[in-house]
């Protein structure tokens, strides 16, 4: 999803291949783009391989300058590289606990501990981007960035497992979901339909959450 978003959001030309993700066909779908081994991967226009998404954000910003990936402001700006570089590198609770899935969400799910700290750090991190820097609309820097792209699949996350958060964190997962390219993404991703289900748990399902 961060790959996807970060070209679509910015209107950057692009095309999308399918790899076979569980369906056993990964590595030989992806045996021209080594080493990249996991997706999203990229091919840039100069034919390099870039198979890491903080990677893909930096050089997508570099050849696209005025594409306005990253916020214009220089403190914003800052504060919007490390909140990209530390969810990339962390949240290892929340993201092992809730896979993200787009098909519904899970009913009485219990967070342990662990998340719920992981849950805390990112709204001290959304609240703190919103009140400094989000005045001019209603993403974390008010205008849509990579940052964005970055905490997608974790507003996915915290709706497809009912997750209790605050009241500025809830309103931007409200954002996240509601945004055109995410409803889209969404679209794409639950018309293929697994068997048997990736991520399954002992739980009842309720709809995906209204926007």
């Amino acid at each position: 999803m961060r790959g996807w978003l970060m070209l679509e959001k910015f209107n950057l030309p692009h095309r999308s291949h399918m790899v076979g993700l569980y369906s056993g066909t990964m590595a030989e779908d992806m045996a021209e783009l080594a080493p990249a081994r996991l997706v999203p991967t990229l091919r840039d226009a100069y034919g390099n391989v870039v198979f890491e998404t903080l990677a893909m954000a930096e050089t997508l910003a570099e050849q696209n300058p005025d594409a306005g990936l990253w916020p214009a402001d220089a403190a914003a700006r800052v504060f919007a590289r490390s909140m990209t570089s530390e969810m990339h590198a962390g949240f290892s609770a929340l993201r092992g606990d809730c896979p993200m899935q787009l098909f519904h969400q899970w009913v009485g799910f219990k967070p342990s501990d662990a998340v719920e700290a992981d849950l805390r750090r990112i709204e001290q991190l959304v609240g703190m981007a919103r009140t400094r820097f989000g005045s001019g609309g209603p993403w974390l820097f008010g205008q849509y960035s990579v940052a964005d792209a970055f905490y997608a699949p974790v507003a996915a996350r915290i709706a497809g497992f009912g997750l209790e958060v605050d009241q500025t964190l809830q309103a931007y997962v409200t954002t996240t979901l509601s945004d055109r390219a995410f409803q889209q993404w969404r679209a794409l991703g639950i018309s293929e339909v697994y068997e048997p289900f990736p991520y399954p748990l002992a739980l009842q399902k309720a709809p995906w959450p209204a926007t």
